[in-house]
């Protein structure tokens, strides 16, 4: 297989698996909101977390699938970001590990400040952490001030303005990080409304339809704003209309979820939006991987990012089996833990 078909096959397999996280994990960061939002007793957030119980350690395989592949498929991209990602990373990594701390924590001590403090902590940290993904997206859509070694810094903010002198969060970052946390809300609600019986699924119906209003006036922003910061979308697009199949997907699953009834089917419409969403980002940047920000020359695509051919070749032959086992897997443990839970005395 040549280098460059080697280098696109892993551009797609890096972002598909980025998505499947996405998809995955973002179920139950939203569930997370969820409980945050409308979790008003101990009880209903305990079930919030039962019908996420079996599943949020095993999404998060997706995540260090996807930043591992990234690491060997793209080892410039990944030493350039990490350099100037470092403190949103860390934030990152702490809403992550937050997360799973609360989960664990929260069941050591029965007490009535104990719980209710880590499901608190559990729900901060996932809104927090949908919206710094949401962010981080943005930055790379809009492209950060790469110098010509490929390597930048970002400050957490400046003027709030995208242009030659950005920080993490601007206007289009902070409302890239609104449509993330609406999406994943929208997605948990969902979620817990298919998991759940009762007042709690009653309430998670109503909050999706909320939700879901949001993320169409969100999406329609965030879609217009993206086409004038970022003119390689304009390119990408125009140059290959068949790409228009993926904000395709992207309408599709949220007519899904507005128009359709079924707990199953919404769900569905949910992840295919956020398939259509994902993919229409990766399709609009393609070939880059970190545009610049001050001059288009200077980006970050699949050519000069790569590792070598005789690497990407070797490493597709261990991703074949690894995707394998993690997908065999991930299809066991939905498959297993099927169908509505309930609240059982020991919770």
């Amino acid at each position: 297989m040549d280098t460059n078909t080697l280098q696109i096959l892993w551009f797609c397999l890096v972002a598909v698996m980025l998505t499947f996280y996405v998809i995955l994990d973002g179920f139950d960061i939203g569930a997370g909101i969820v409980s945050l939002l409308i979790g008003r007793d101990q009880s209903r957030r305990a079930l919030v977390l039962k019908s996420i119980g079996p599943f949020w350690d095993g999404n998060e395989v997706w995540l260090l699938a996807g930043g591992g592949c990234l690491y060997f498929a793209f080892p410039t991209l990944y030493a350039s970001s990490f350099q100037g990602f470092y403190l949103p990373l860390m934030m990152v990594l702490w809403l992550l590990m937050l997360r799973g701390i609360s989960i664990e924590f929260r069941n050591h001590i029965v007490s009535d400040l104990w719980r209710p403090l880590w499901d608190k902590v559990f729900g901060v940290a996932s809104a927090l952490l949908a919206i710094f993904y949401g962010a981080a997206l943005g930055n790379v859509v809009r492209g950060v001030p790469l110098d010509g070694q490929a390597e930048f810094f970002l400050p957490l903010w400046t003027n709030w303005q995208p242009g030659s002198d950005p920080g993490i969060l601007d206007w289009y970052t902070v409302l890239v990080g609104l449509l993330a946390f609406a999406t994943l809300t929208m997605h948990g609600a969902l979620w817990v409304k298919l998991k759940t019986e009762g007042s709690l699924a009653n309430d998670s119906r109503a909050l999706a339809r909320l939700t879901a209003a949001l993320v169409l006036l969100l999406t329609g922003a965030v879609t217009a704003a993206s086409f004038s910061l970022q003119p390689q979308i304009v390119r990408s697009f125009t140059a290959q209309p068949a790409g228009l199949i993926f904000p395709a997907l992207a309408v599709a699953g949220l007519g899904i979820v507005f128009l359709r009834q079924g707990d199953v089917t919404q769900f569905l419409g949910s992840c295919v939006f956020i398939l259509g969403m994902m993919t229409s980002a990766a399709f609009g940047l393609f070939p880059y991987v970190l545009p610049s920000s001050t001059q288009s020359g200077l980006g970050l695509t699949i050519q000069n990012t790569a590792a070598a051919n005789y690497g990407l070749s070797v490493g597709l032959w261990w991703w074949i089996p690894g995707m394998l086992l993690a997908g065999s897997y991930t299809w066991f443990l939905y498959r297993r833990f099927a169908g509505k839970v309930q609240l059982n005395s020991g919770h």
